[in-house]
């Protein structure tokens, strides 16, 4: 249920098999328990990904990946309780997806290394 409310909370578009976050709740009414049984018996799979284009404000463009709202609840199901594990001992100055944490943070953590004189490839500890 966390891992489907986080993926409605993302507020993404819907992959190739058309079907968008808003329906992902009704088909989990009638399917969750042949999707839980699919995952633990690794017979799971995932679905292509539908490309994107996305314009870049230098005029050129970026394609981007789209996975269905299935595989993305899938991939959230499972990086919330890897996290468990795995995010205690991230070093602190760790920012790349992490919560609570963003690349702002990370650029004013630098500029505030910068301005305490520390260089790179230094000891900042």
């Amino acid at each position: 249920m966390r891992a489907y409310k986080q993926v409605a909370r993302n507020d993404g578009s819907g992959g190739i098999d058309g079907m968008e976050r808003e329906e992902l709740r009704q088909w989990l009414g009638k399917h969750i328990n042949t999707l839980r049984e699919t995952v633990l018996t690794e017979k799971y799979e995932v679905s292509a990904v539908r490309k994107v284009e996305i314009q870049k404000p230098d005029g050129g463009k970026r394609i981007l990946g789209i996975p269905t709202v299935k595989d993305r609840l899938i991939q959230q199901a499972i990086h919330q309780e890897l996290s468990r594990y795995y995010e205690p001992v991230f070093s602190e100055s760790s920012y790349g997806f992490r919560p609570g944490r963003s690349a702002h943070q990370a650029i004013e953590q630098a500029s505030k290394y910068i301005q305490e004189g520390k260089e790179w490839g230094k000891a900042l500890f």
